[in-house]
């Protein structure tokens, strides 16, 4: 199948295709007039990245979990302490965000909102509360 065919098929642009082949991440066969020609086993690799890249992973982390996929001998343990790691990392975020929330919304809050020019907003920026 061509790009667009595989695009389609795993619900990515075929600038990411291109991408992910540039890195190394996938490697769809070339016709002799150079055109990519994808199996479906690439289609099958193209959709797990973009639901490894919808989960948050990144690019290398991509590349772990894809090897893992691919090795039939693999350790579960192995794929769950990547899972794990990135878990961590999105309850981290999600404090961060949280606290950003919480500041933000105390800033709001404290603004009177009308034609005068004080500004709580403006004066915890610039105090840097956040």
């Amino acid at each position: 199948m061509n790009i667009k065919e595989v695009a389609a098929r795993a619900g990515l642009p075929a600038k990411t295709i291109r991408y992910y082949e540039d890195i190394g991440l996938i490697r769809p066969k070339r016709a002799a007039n150079g055109y990519r020609s994808f199996a479906d086993a690439d289609a099958a690799k193209l959709q797990f990245l973009a639901h490894a890249r919808g989960l948050g992973f990144t690019i290398e982390e991509c590349r772990a979990l894809l090897a893992l996929y691919e090795d039939k001998s693999r350790a579960s343990a192995e794929v769950k302490k990547l899972a794990e790691s990135h878990l961590d990392r999105i309850a981290a975020k999600i404090a961060e965000l949280r606290a950003m929330q919480a500041t933000l919304s105390h800033l709001v809050h404290a603004c009177a909102g009308d034609n005068r020019p004080d500004c709580p907003i403006l004066q915890g920026i610039a105090e840097r509360v956040v």
